[in-house]
């Protein structure tokens, strides 16, 4: 029995005597440290200060929160008065925020100075909003500061409430289409701490963790928040964008243990330190990579550069974290590994049917931390949830020693000559060749009208377009000659989701 998920994330930490260490630790902005006591004690307040406001149990809490103390404290304040926060994309536009509130039906938003400009008028525009709290800055017409809101607030005992209600939601990234209210029940976020964080990664009360990927977002929840509260470690919060600049300084100042990135930074990183090595401390013993399927080449490459092994993942907001990984002394890179502890997994064709090894399936998943559903989207609950299995719309094929090979997401698989390609074997070739930074592979359609690869890519400094004249020999000798895209196009940058994920259909469009 879990209960309300507070008890186990922050209070049990001041029994057991951890009052006085690091719970969070800003890397930016006003790099301010959060105890695990003042963590307990404003969580507490937080929830007070939502109760004197007349905000009900199970009505809504709107975060557009950066990466900083803040988004603890309000996140588990949230959960211990009943109140649900609802984590959003501190990235998008105004537009976005105007459905993602009208879907939600927020009865309170919390808002961080610098995001008031995009998201007020969204708030200004919901018919539900009572409360608006302002985070760092002062007070506008009809808001409250941070500081006024919690001020003079009783603490309030965390409520009591079962495994199986609903705790928060996250707001999917996707890489198509309007995100989707996705409800999360209280044991879920125990749930990916047993099984991922402490089987997988081994994560102790000593570690110092740093993720890139924020806390709105799924893989960043856990990264950033519940994988060191499991076990009373210390968090690094980024409340900026994190680039190779950045990135490099936090690994070198504040010695984090585990790191956890996404495979676009990973690149860009091995870039900027083939000319300007970093001075990594022996501390960082586990990196990890999720968002898009990690290519063969970055992980090498890494290895060798820093002799710390990159552990590639799969996970979604529907799960909440990684259920299918490398483990930690059994990592073969271009490959996504084997079921996470605690989770099934299965491999389905058309019809249902579960394939063998070697034939192409769609990836479906089980395990207690799955979303209930999609808030207000019956249609695609259905779709997606099927009785205990999440359908993940991503196509993979297993391997004769178990392990599981990322081919693609089902919209952005095709056929050439009336058999499947992988637009992501094409892309790990594409991205070996020493000119070529990033690369995403679609369809499209040939004189004749039948399907092709065709790649977009990024090169790497320095590099030039005349540099490719050996791509297509080279492609074709890694994968087969007939999986090499017959038309390369050079372009500044893929189009991706504020989490890293490639948008293929606004290729697709393009082509």
């Amino acid at each position: 029995m879990v209960g309300n998920a507070a008890n186990w994330f922050i209070d049990r930490h001041i029994v057991e005597g951890r009052s006085e260490k690091i719970a969070f630790r800003e890397v930016s902005g006003l790099q301010r440290d959060l105890s695990y006591a003042q963590l307990f004690d404003q969580s507490s307040r937080l929830a007070g200060a939502l109760q004197r406001s007349g905000i009900q149990r199970s009505e809504r809490a709107a975060m557009f929160v950066l990466d900083q103390i803040e988004f603890p404290i309000i996140f588990w304040g949230a959960l211990k008065s009943g109140v649900v926060p609802v984590a959003v994309n501190t990235l998008l536009s105004t537009e976005v925020y105007r459905t993602v509130l009208e879907d939600c039906a927020a009865s309170v938003v919390f808002v961080s100075s610098e995001l008031v400009d995009t998201v007020m008028p969204a708030i200004r525009a919901s018919k539900t909003v009572s409360q608006i709290v302002v985070i760092g800055g002062e007070s506008l017409d009809k808001t409250i500061s941070w500081a006024s809101f919690t001020e003079h607030a009783d603490p309030l005992s965390t409520l009591s409430c079962n495994d199986e209600d609903i705790a928060f939601w996250l707001y999917s990234s996707g890489s198509t289409g309007t995100p989707k209210g996705v409800r999360h029940q209280h044991q879920a976020l125990r749930y990916t701490c047993d099984t991922y964080a402490s089987q997988v990664l081994g994560i102790n009360e000593n570690d110092i963790v740093f993720s890139v990927a924020k806390l709105f977002f799924a893989y960043g929840l856990g990264n950033g928040m519940s994988f060191p509260l499991s076990v009373g470690a210390t968090g690094l919060l980024l409340n900026a964008r994190p680039t190779p600049d950045s990135v490099t300084d936090i690994l070198e100042r504040h010695q984090p243990n585990i790191y956890f990135g996404v495979p676009t930074l990973y690149a860009a990183l091995l870039q900027k330190w083939r000319t300007d090595p970093p001075q990594l401390a022996d501390s960082l013993r586990i990196c990890v990579s999720a968002g898009e399927a990690l290519p063969e080449e970055i992980g090498l490459q890494w290895k060798t550069l820093t002799n710390v092994d990159i552990i590639d993942g799969v996970g979604s907001t529907e799960m909440l974290h990684i259920f299918l990984s490398n483990q930690i002394h059994d990592i073969k890179y271009g490959t996504s590994g084997v079921a996470v502890p605690g989770y099934d997994l299965r491999l389905v064709n058309e019809q249902n049917a579960d394939v063998k090894p070697g034939e192409l399936g769609e990836l479906l998943v089980r395990g207690k931390s799955s979303a209930s559903d999609y808030w207000n989207k019956p249609e695609k609950t259905r779709i997606t949830f099927e009785d205990d299995w999440i359908r993940t719309g991503d196509k993979y094929e297993i391997m004769e020693d178990g392990r599981y090979l990322y081919c693609g997401r089902t919209d952005d698989m095709f056929k050439v000559s009336g058999i499947w390609v992988s637009p992501f074997e094409v892309e790990q070739a594409l991205v070996a060749y020493p000119a070529i930074l990033e690369a995403a592979v679609v369809s499209h359609d040939d004189d004749n009208g039948l399907k092709k690869p065709k790649a977009f890519v990024v090169l790497g400094k320095g590099h030039t377009g005349p540099e490719l004249d050996g791509l297509t020999d080279f492609v074709k000798e890694k994968i087969g000659k007939w999986k090499y895209p017959r038309w390369v196009e050079i372009v500044d940058d893929l189009p991706k989701t504020s989490t890293g994920k490639i948008q293929r259909f606004k290729l697709r469009s393009n082509t």
